[in-house]
């Protein structure tokens, strides 16, 4: 009986140890606002990316044992060399930390040192570009999920310099799905319905309403993301969600864009290229408010960005390409009160705050911003955040129509009674020009 006893005390210990380090990583985060989202924590940091590695556009999500990696990169401009850690955290589909532990998800060290970077060549500002892929040979991912990849700095978990989400699918469910224009809005035109059906046939679901979770996002947004949509009709292995109003989102307008990939020239839209000793600045042609225009169609990226240059002698867009201020210009009859006007895309990290908020101008009646920005080609549009607002209004600037282009991702989490954790079982991405 004392045998017995000393065992449990002694296993108890260990998980005390355990709830306690992983506790005191949680709680330390939340302290010093770390929470789990697409976040950059220190100003010299710029042109985080995280995608598939060899398609720089694509969305940063893996197959669960698939023979391929996720290249995360970041520029550092601080001017000089600092010691990077990186680990990551398994999260549920709502971004909170999972109740499992990493040793559970992570085979390998779930702490690693940042050691893959070089030096900027031939730039008028000095950076040093760091790379990571995952899996790698000190790290590999076992479950499904949603995951934050975690870099901080010194070997201090307190000093967080970025967090960057991720995802590990294991498709269970087979996804069908169609974009098209909102049915309970035929005379506005303004709205996409989002309707999708997921088959379950070799994967048993027993209470879809309680175990299923769905997450619908427009292009890489997450502050207007629709949750927790319950199936509508359950039917022998089947989950139909055929909503016209919960399923609904604003289409918007097609991205703005901008040619910088060159310092030698003026690329499209953009009106002057000058050399204020020691830098460039780029600026773009004054823009215009779009929701009463016609809608145009065009092309772009949805919202994203690639680093790349059109002069021959840069090899390297990673340490090669130079930083520029671009200033951005939206003229208005007068300034827009109870609220923000935001630069908005992947080149802000999808995110409206005051980093890349708009001043407004009284002596030229506009809203202007200067960003500094690697060479590249950009997107971008302009959004409106009313104060105490969580979602940004895509709308009132650039307009709404069912015609635009957009990617709409779907993700499809389980858990039963007994997990615990969320499976990421299914992914997809929905866009009108496929239909």
């Amino acid at each position: 009986m004392k045998v017995l006893k000393k065992r449990l005390v002694m296993k108890f210990s260990r998980f005390i140890v355990v709830f306690f380090f992983f506790t005191v990583f949680a709680v330390n985060a939340q302290e010093n606002k770390f929470y789990y989202e697409n976040a950059i924590y220190c100003e010299y940091i710029k042109t985080v990316q995280m995608y598939r590695a060899g398609f720089e556009l694509s969305n940063p999500i893996l197959t669960l044992n698939e023979d391929a990696q996720l290249l995360f990169k970041f520029d550092d401009l601080s001017d000089e060399l600092r010691n990077y850690n990186y680990t990551v955290i398994h999260c549920d589909a709502n971004w909170n930390e999972s109740f499992i532990s990493q040793v559970e998800y992570i085979s390998g060290f779930p702490e690693n040192p940042l050691t893959d970077y070089k030096l900027s060549f031939n730039t008028t500002f000095n950076y040093a570009n760091y790379q990571l892929v995952l899996p790698n040979d000190e790290m590999k991912l076992n479950v499904s999920g949603n995951y934050i990849l975690v870099v901080y700095e010194d070997n201090d978990k307190e000093k967080v310099v970025i967090t960057q989400r991720f995802y590990i699918v294991e498709p269970k469910v087979d996804i069908k799905g169609t974009v098209r224009r909102a049915t309970l809005d035929p005379f506005a035109g303004s709205k996409h319905e989002i309707d999708f059906v997921l088959a379950h046939n070799d994967f048993p679901i027993e209470n879809p309403q309680r175990d299923v979770k769905v997450v619908l996002m427009q292009n890489g947004r997450w502050d207007n993301a629709i949750r927790n949509l319950k199936p509508l009709f359950i039917r022998q292995n089947r989950l139909e969600y055929d909503y016209q109003k919960e399923n609904v989102f604003q289409a918007g307008n097609e991205f703005r864009y901008f040619d910088n990939r060159s310092n030698r020239f003026n690329g499209e839209n953009i009106a002057s290229t000058d050399f204020h000793r020691p830098y460039y600045h780029k600026t773009l042609m004054k823009d215009e408010v779009r929701a009463n225009k016609d809608f145009f169609r065009y092309k772009e990226m949805n919202g994203k960005f690639t680093i790349e240059s059109q002069d021959q002698e840069v090899r390297d867009p990673d340490t090669e390409c130079d930083y520029t201020f671009v200033h951005f210009t939206l003229p208005l009859p007068s300034v827009l009160l109870g609220g923000s006007v935001n630069v908005f895309g992947a080149l802000t990290g999808w995110n409206a705050n005051k980093s890349n908020e708009m001043t407004w101008n009284f002596n030229t009646s506009a809203y202007e911003l200067n960003l500094l920005l690697k060479q590249g080609y950009y997107n971008y549009q302009y959004v409106y955040v009313p104060q105490g607002a969580t979602s940004a209004d895509h709308t009132n600037i650039e307009g709404s129509f069912w015609q635009t282009e957009n990617d709409y991702l779907l993700f499809v989490y389980y858990s039963d009674f007994s997990a615990r954790y969320d499976r990421l079982v299914g992914y997809r991405i929905f866009n009108p020009a496929d239909q």
